[in-house]
């Protein structure tokens, strides 16, 4: 992976992590969205490129992994 990407995708952590539970919970069911799209495009013969089923996935994990970081820091703040 190269420097640009690492940089990249560390303001996109960044920028996530500056949201609200609620936003990010919005911005998951889009990203949702998007990926049922791709994937009734590509079963109705009209496949999208395949680097956009990848950078879906990626974007979903990406969000999921940031709301299960503030879960944790709430758990972990709640039992002190």
């Amino acid at each position: 992976m190269s420097r640009k990407n690492v940089k990249e995708r560390a303001r996109s952590l960044q920028a996530l992590r500056g949201k609200t539970r609620s936003e990010l919970r919005d911005e998951l069911a889009e990203l949702r969205k998007e990926q049922f799209k791709l994937r009734m495009a590509s079963a109705s013969g009209q496949p999208a490129r395949p680097d956009q089923h990848a950078k879906a996935a990626g974007k979903v994990a990406r969000v999921k992994t940031v709301l299960n970081e503030m879960d944790r820091a709430q758990a972990a703040a709640g039992s002190k």
